[in-house]
């Protein structure tokens, strides 16, 4: 079987309004040796995270880097309905990053656009992206 890769995107935390209110907290927190250490972590965290999104004819490989040391493996056959969907992350998911929700399982970084999965047993995934006609129309072609 071909490991072509149909589809490959990676998204970062870059958004400003983020950078701002981190910048924020810090400068709240500097009396507090403790406070700010803890914000300069998370800021830290949020600058080396990505999400990774990788499809192929034989398995969709998602990672959200630095808390997944390798890819999580999702075939292709367990996939039974896919689509671009405009979604609520606060609201559905409770924010971006890895969520868990009414709406089942989320990786997302930015915006409101993603690819809604719906898996063997009814089971769903949402891959939040910026380009989610085409990991749509990448995630059908590897189901075949």
């Amino acid at each position: 079987m071909s490991t072509s890769v149909r589809f490959r995107e990676t998204q970062r935390f870059r958004q400003p309004w983020l950078w701002a209110l981190l910048g924020v907290v810090f400068v709240v927190t500097v009396p507090t040796v403790v406070g700010a250490i803890v914000v300069a972590a998370v800021g830290a965290l949020l600058y080396v995270a990505r999400l990774t999104v990788e499809v192929r004819d034989d398995a969709l490989l998602v990672q959200f880097y630095p808390l997944h040391r390798s890819p999580r493996r999702f075939a292709p056959s367990s996939v039974t309905d896919v689509e671009a969907v405009t979604y609520r992350p606060l609201r559905e998911y409770g924010g971006w990053g890895i969520r868990w929700g009414m709406g089942g399982k989320a990786y997302s970084v930015s915006g409101n656009r993603g690819v809604r999965l719906t898996r063997a047993g009814g089971r769903t995934l949402l891959l939040g992206s910026q380009r989610p006609e085409e990991l749509e129309r990448a995630l059908e072609a590897a189901i075949g």
